[in-house]
């Protein structure tokens, strides 16, 4: 069918339309070019020491860009074609150039003449044709130089290598290497190297028996593929035959197709003394495997590794187990699509003198039960990345009481187990198990189950579960190493830490914890990690009962910032004792608000907030001095009276107010008279009869003739005050300096506050200063500088005077109420002398209590006396 071209006009008009849209398209291309060159720029350290160009997409070196300073330059996964003098001349201290995944197909003869101090040169995977020795040969202190899988198809080495004394890594080959001489690396001979690695192509056709004659090396990697030619083999393990090697691998030994022949092309592994021996990759039928394990087991070599290779079974089942004696160190099974690996020759015997036994995402669903006897040497089991679930690994009819017992290390982590309590019958009868790893799991406790953990266990890695505080129900307490980290723990069951009382490192990091109990006892813990969690309150008595703590890892917290953290802080710090791992940026406040997201190291409240022991000592101090204080006013000033004072005064200004001025009061007394006992011969002279034998008399009221007998002298002057009009004072200066006129006066000046300041008549016996009246009489004080007082003349013709003004300002003897309990009236008469004239006995020692309730007059006293009005 063909297919007729077609004319396409286009017009004057068209092209002027055109022309403005390529130029717009063709601006936006050119600024999304410069956008997208202007993102390629490489990453430079601060120092100036290393550089990152990685995947970049540059076709070539960014020289302006790069400092001279350079050590290390990171050019790998670009698209970079050629080499050249300029691209590195600058950088004379380079070391290490990594170009591997690129496109270099040239590398020029002088490009590496101004690094010499180059050690490191990775050229892998690029289109390199030949390899480049002129460029190559200045460079004598390599000691890494990968160039394997490049597009040259002879991988033999030049003169050039017979320099490179500090080689340790040499890679070369690649998929168009065919075939491998017996002369091509020939100059390695007097180098010992730690890595040598050969790549040929699919088509490799042709081996020349001494080609690893002269090669020294640890490791020796082969990434060659035996599809077409699996006879190279046998020749090519026969030149490995008495070498020495840590680590001997093979990459897609086979790599497109199964092999079936009947040839053992293993034949010459027992021959090679390896440590390792690693299969990489490639197919493996049964057949396959059956001829590496019997030669395995008859050669020097101790450890096994089966990565990623595809196992297939063999269509012939053979009858009978063909390997039961192979012994090793370590047999690995990594990432394996078909399980039905571990059942080789359809039995376990091959597992039987096998010390640690890795199996690692092989997708196996279960453990059938006759594969436990068979790992009866097995030390170190890990059966960690497989998914796996509690039924596939523990299946309660399984009998496992003879098996396992060398076990000392289990790996179950990085599966789908959810019961403690599964595991640990599982493991109940591995009796020399002191190491379980269970962590990446989504383990708890529901309680349903027992959890009888052998007491062997020391070490418990249980970090990435789902377990809560019931969960410490199904612990082993037998522990030393014990980690929960991530593990979701709101609380901790202090009931466990006390059971296990061997515990030296706990690391509870990135849990839910809220608190940490004040009564937390581990007497050997050593290392306690609780950084990441929720509590924010920590004291000195959170960890004083851990007297062999020396390393807390405790950051990341939502840290109140009190006393108790600040001393905490302080003390730790500043004796040295315990190591906080991640002090001090780990540590910020979060309350109080004020402080939030400030460095707990820089909070300081200072040492008086926070010294209790201080605040205690100045609290107490203080307390006490005034206390004491107070105790020693009271005994001064005598309080207790003072109170009680003032609780008549209260009674009095109620009254005062109630009643107003007292005019329509019922009174016992006309007036309450105030003298000290050296006075009291004037009062009974003068005072009392002038008053007292008028018609109609006044009633007068002293202590020795009107108290009540037995009855306290305060309460009888309170009681008569308050029964009495007016309140004379007889001022003198015994009156002044008597002490017991002195409270008196003060009572009586509260009087006259209850009442009125016309009520206090004052009768200045002697001239006295007012300024010699006590401090606390300062209302007596001023009435005597603002009040009228009467004063007593010595003068007798200005007496009666005297006597006419007193009896005006007490006014007229009007009757009052006769008073019910009183001596006065058990006397025969008002004016009766006699009591007047009674002689007083005087207390040198002052009064006391008891003066108070049987004297009828206390020393020093001021005499009182009551105008009894008939």
């Amino acid at each position: 069918m063909d297919v007729q071209p077609t004319n396409l006009q286009i017009s004057p008009t068209h092209v002027k339309m055109l022309v403005p849209l390529v130029l717009i398209l063709s601006l936006q291309a050119v600024l999304h070019i410069k956008h997208a060159k202007a993102k390629q720029s490489c990453t430079i350290a601060f120092d100036k020491l290393s550089a990152d160009c990685k995947g970049l997409r540059l076709d070539s070196v960014p020289t302006t860009q790069l400092p001279d300073s350079l050590e290390e330059l990171d050019l790998s996964f670009n698209t970079i074609h050629v080499i050249r003098k300029q691209d590195f001349v600058k950088l004379t201290y380079l070391r290490v150039l990594k170009l591997n995944f690129n496109n270099i197909s040239l590398v020029l003869d002088d490009a590496f003449q101004g690094n010499l101090l180059l050690e490191e040169l990775n050229l892998f995977n690029n289109s390199l044709t030949e390899i480049p020795f002129k460029a190559l040969e200045p460079l004598t202190n390599l000691k890494v130089l990968e160039m394997s899988n490049n597009l040259y198809s002879q991988a033999s080495l030049g003169a050039a290598f017979l320099n490179f004394n500090q080689l340790k890594v040499l890679s070369i080959g690649g998929p168009l290497v065919s075939s491998l001489g017996s002369r091509d690396i020939y100059v390695l001979k007097n180098i010992s190297l730690d890595k040598f690695a050969v790549k040929t192509g699919t088509g490799f056709r042709d081996y020349e028996p001494g080609y690893f004659k002269s090669l020294s090396t640890k490791h020796l990697w082969f990434d060659i593929a035996f599809d077409k030619n699996p006879d190279l083999l046998p020749k090519m393990l026969k030149d490995l035959a008495n070498k020495t090697f840590d680590v001997l691998r093979f990459r897609n030994l086979f790599e497109f197709q199964y092999y079936t022949g009947k040839r053992d092309i293993f034949y010459g592994l027992q021959y090679v003394n390896a440590q390792t021996l690693t299969f990489y990759r490639g197919k493996f039928n049964e057949e396959v495997m059956r001829m590496a394990l019997k030669n395995v087991e008859i050669s020097p070599i101790k450890a096994l590794e089966l990565l990623l290779i595809d196992f297939a079974r063999s269509q012939n089942r053979t009858q009978g187990s063909s390997v039961k004696n192979l012994s090793l160190d370590r047999l690995v099974l990594s990432d394996i699509s078909n399980p039905d690996i571990m059942r080789f020759d359809w039995s376990f015997t091959w597992l039987n003198h096998v010390r640690k036994f890795i199996v690692w995402n092989v997708n196996f669903n279960s453990v059938p039960c006759d594969s436990w006897p068979e790992m009866k040497s097995v030390e170190l089991l890990d059966i960690s990345n497989n998914q796996l679930l509690d039924s596939y690994i523990y299946n309660p009819l399984c009998d496992t009481r003879n098996t396992l017992h060398k076990l000392d290390t289990f790996n179950v982590s990085h599966n789908r187990l959810t019961s403690l309590s599964d595991l640990a019958s599982l493991t109940k009868d591995f009796v020399k198990l002191t190491t379980i790893d269970m962590s990446h799991n989504q383990l708890q406790y529901l309680g349903n189950g027992a959890c009888d953990w052998r007491k062997t266990i020391t070490k418990v890695i249980g970090n990435h579960n789902s377990l809560t505080s019931d969960s410490f129900k199904c612990l082993p307490t037998s522990v030393n190493f014990l980690d929960l980290s991530y593990s979701s723990l709101d609380q901790l069951d202090m009931d466990y830490f006390n059971k296990a009382s061997e515990l030296t490192e706990l690391l509870l990091s990135g849990n839910k914890i809220k608190f940490i109990p004040s009564g937390w006892k581990n007497r050997y813990l050593r290392t306690l990690a609780l950084d990441g969690n929720s509590f924010g309150l920590v004291s000195m008595k959170s960890f004083k009962d851990m007297l062999s703590l020396r390393v807390l890892t405790a950051g990341n917290n939502p840290y109140h910032c009190t006393c108790d953290l600040y001393t905490f802080i302080q003390e730790t710090t500043s004796k040295g004792k315990v190591t906080i791992t991640d002090w001090p940026n780990n540590y910020k406040c979060y309350h109080p608000e004020r402080l939030l997201n400030t460095m707990v190291s820089k909070y300081s409240p200072g040492h008086l907030a926070c010294d209790i022991t201080l605040v205690i000592i100045i609290s107490v101090s203080t307390t006490a001095a005034v206390v004491l204080v107070i105790m020693l006013l009271c005994y001064i000033f005598h309080v207790p009276w003072y109170v009680k004072a003032t609780y008549q005064i209260i009674r009095a200004k109620y009254r005062a107010h109630k009643e107003g001025l007292g005019q329509g009061v019922d009174y016992a007394f006309h007036a309450f008279i105030s003298y000290s006992h050296s006075d009291a011969d004037w009062v009974r002279n003068h005072l009392l009869p002038c008053l007292e034998n008028v018609k109609p008399p006044y009633r007068l009221c002293i202590h020795e003739r009107d108290f009540i007998p037995g009855k306290w002298i305060i309460d009888n002057i309170i009681e008569n005050i308050e029964n009495s009009r007016k309140v004379i004072f007889v001022l003198s200066h015994n009156f002044v300096n008597s002490e017991w006129c002195n409270y008196e006066l003060y009572f009586a000046q509260q009087r006259a506050i209850g009442k009125t300041f016309s009520d206090v008549i004052l009768v200045v016996k002697e001239p006295i200063d007012p300024t010699s009246l006590p401090s606390k009489f300062c209302k007596l004080k001023r009435m005597l500088n603002t009040k009228t007082y009467l004063e007593w003349p010595q003068q007798p013709t200005e007496q009666n005077f005297f006597w006419i003004q007193l009896r005006s300002v007490l006014g007229k003897p009007n009757s009052i109420r006769p008073r019910t309990i009183s001596r006065h009236s058990r006397l025969s008469s008002a004016r009766s002398v006699s009591l007047i004239e009674a002689p007083q006995i005087q207390d040198p020692e002052g009064p006391d209590e008891e003066d108070h309730q049987n004297s009828p007059q206390p020393s020093n006293k001021c005499q009182l006396t009551c105008i009894e009005v008939a």
